[in-house]
């Protein structure tokens, strides 16, 4: 990825990030490139939107499958393959502090959880690493909408708005916008990371490599 030098002081960029929080890549790269953001010099002039994606639409929902028996079904893969998958996310994972317990995880569908997000408004960071410490670490099922009520509550989130909300069909078109602008960018896969829809990167990245984009991102101009 090649840098050039010199931002520009009035160039302000906009970062959607496309995710998901039954994606153990999402969680790790966002981490990674929070890390990132931390530390580059031009934060203040970046604005992050977070956007929902799905790797898997039509997973039904409460079926409270383990994610080992959800990938051997979908995937048509050996249980020890799945388990050698686990162990490699697992480490990297645990290389940034994050724990993945896979043993416990249940196969989710994740609208209902990007409706969520949807609404909580500058809790929203706090509220996808709830989801994503419940799905990874704590063996909960985040489709299940009580569930979603107390992992809300717990980053304060009123539970009786939480709870009206799911129960409505309130954020399902932010969702889909978000999908569908996804399919629009040719999105395939995520964490998928796009500057003022100029500048782009993919996956759980090094820290480095998001340092470099987000000075790329200053550094573009704006059409």
């Amino acid at each position: 990825m090649t840098i050039e030098q010199n931002a520009h002081p009035e160039n302000t960029v906009e970062i959607e990030i496309w995710s998901d929080v039954a994606c153990p890549w999402c969680y790790i790269g966002k981490h990674r490139f929070l890390s990132a953001l931390a530390e580059f010099d031009g934060r203040d002039r970046v604005n992050v939107v977070w956007r929902s994606y799905q790797l898997d639409p039509d997973a039904p929902v409460g079926t409270r499958r383990s994610e080992l028996q959800f990938l051997m079904e979908s995937k048509g893969i050996s249980a020890p393959q799945v388990r050698q998958m686990f162990g490699h996310v697992a480490g990297l994972g645990a290389g940034d502090g994050l724990k993945f317990d896979f043993d416990t995880a249940i196969a989710a569908n994740t609208f209902d959880a990007h409706r969520l997000i949807h609404l909580a408004g500058e809790s929203r960071d706090a509220l996808m690493d709830a989801l994503f410490r419940a799905h990874f670490s704590d063996g909960v099922a985040i489709d299940d909408r009580a569930e979603l009520v107390k992992i809300a509550s717990r980053v304060g989130l009123d539970a009786d708005t939480v709870r009206e909300w799911l129960e409505s069909d309130a954020g399902a078109d932010a969702v889909r916008a978000d999908l569908n602008a996804a399919r629009q960018l040719g999105v395939s896969g995520v964490p998928f990371f796009v500057a003022n829809r100029r500048v782009a990167v993919s996956g759980a990245q090094p820290q480095e490599v998001f340092l470099q984009f987000l000075n790329q991102a200053i550094e573009a101009p704006v059409s």
